[in-house]
């Protein structure tokens, strides 16, 4: 068995530790603003949403059938009720008339329970047939109970009901059910602004010529579609060269638009000092060694704005794999924090990995893996191959991060690790 890597320092910070200390320091946005229905999607509800009516707003029929009063069901021999001739209620038009006990009405789906009538049985256990005194319903013992197929009034939501909380972030049911309820405009919280941008000598952007040493910038464009996917604002400031002068400049560029400053590169060990002096003279920014991989080295903390503004920044690792981990890490769920939503934990799914992976104890490790269906109907996952910081492939072949806990050792094949989906993470 692997022992506790050689290269790891007493200093370094667990996951769990981390995310912590990033989820005490946090002050979500207060702004808010009003919006139509139609254009909330993925916005973040600022204020709870209470039911300004019952839904269903009436008892109504579950299925097309035969409504009746449950108390004339026989038990233990056929029940045989008498049809209103000629009469069907219909979805939006109630029936005026009584039905009196030992009658029934056809009814269809969603319409009003007539007055007095709390059970409907289905049109397929009915024996429907007539004689001399006119339309007759037969029913088998023990087909149906009392009370059954009928949707009770307020079985939805009640009148006066939370609909959905504050802090909700708004998905296509969502505003389904809010049209369900004749609402018509919410109160959202602002959408909370990301500055973005990447730094290094070697990086050039798309357009550019690349020269001998140099490479295109990815982090930025993979970091962009992560932040549009959590519906927030991005303000791509582009490529930020190694140099005070030009990093000053930015920085005050986007603490003057933004909440959030998100960078990658510039937080290892072998960077230049003058950023980490340039941005602890800008605020309180805690430089970490974090005992994950990939993405060890990671930045965060408050940074001072104009007018008494905290603007937060997040400084990923360059590497590209490691610059998406460390935000699906740290970032993304802080992100949703500060935007005002309540997050939900993820999803983690247990899955038999196919082949041993070596893992040591003392950190945490997010590979990359596949995750499917195995022949004996169980989710198995295997890694998509060389699992390098800098391999960005590894992230587009894969559906899933397989996440080896920080005390945990090397897996062998067989044994269940946990997996995140990349679906409802990214």
């Amino acid at each position: 068995m692997l022992g506790p890597s050689p290269l790891m320092a007493g200093d370094e910070l667990p996951v769990a530790e981390a995310r912590a200390r990033i989820q005490a320091a946090l002050r979500p946005i207060a702004d808010v603003e009003t919006l139509p229905l139609r254009q909330a999607l993925g916005r973040i509800l600022a204020a709870d949403v209470i039911s300004p009516i019952a839904v269903p707003a009436h008892d109504n029929s579950a299925m097309d059938g035969y409504a009746l009063h449950g108390a004339d069901l026989q038990a233990d021999a056929p029940t045989l009720l008498r049809a209103l001739s000629g009469v069907t209620v219909f979805a939006g038009k109630p029936l005026a008339q009584p039905v009196g006990r030992g009658q029934c009405v056809r009814i269809m789906t969603g319409a009003v329970m007539p007055e007095g009538l709390d059970t409907v049985v289905p049109i397929e256990l009915c024996h429907v047939g007539a004689d001399a005194a006119g339309d007759t319903v037969t029913l088998k013992p023990g087909v149906l109970k009392p009370g059954e197929n009928r949707r009770k009034r307020g079985e939805d939501l009640a009148l006066g009901q939370p609909a959905l909380r504050a802090g909700h972030l708004l998905r296509p049911a969502d505003l389904g059910l809010l049209a369900s309820l004749g609402v018509a405009d919410l109160q959202v919280f602002r959408r909370l602004k990301v500055a973005l941008f990447s730094t290094g000598n070697e990086l050039r952007t798309l357009g550019q010529p690349l020269e001998e040493g140099c490479i295109y910038d990815s982090n930025r464009f993979s970091l962009m579609g992560a932040l549009e996917r959590l519906g927030l604002e991005v303000l791509d400031l582009g490529l930020v060269a190694d140099d005070p002068v030009a990093l000053n400049a930015t920085l005050d560029q986007a603490l003057a638009q933004a909440d959030v400053v998100l960078t990658s590169g510039g937080v290892s060990m072998g960077d230049a000092d003058y950023t980490r002096d340039l941005l602890a003279a800008r605020g309180e920014v805690g430089f970490w060694k974090v005992a994950m991989r990939p993405g060890r080295p990671f930045a965060f903390g408050p940074l001072h704005a104009a007018a008494g503004r905290t603007a937060w920044l997040f400084a990923l690792p360059g590497n590209p794999v490691a610059a998406l981990v460390t935000f699906y890490a740290f970032a993304r769920e802080a992100l949703l924090v500060l935007a005002g939503a309540t997050p939900r934990p993820l999803p983690v799914l247990k899955a038999r990995s196919v082949a041993a992976i070596r893992k040591r104890p003392g950190r945490t490790e997010y590979q990359r893996g596949i995750v499917s269906l195995g022949d004996d109907g169980r989710w198995e996952v295997r890694l998509t191959g060389a699992q390098g910081a800098g391999i960005l492939r590894s992230m587009t072949e894969a559906n899933a991060l397989v996440v080896l806990g920080h005390e945990q050792g090397a897996v062998a094949a067989g044994d269940e690790v946990q997996v995140s989906l990349f679906d409802g993470l990214v």
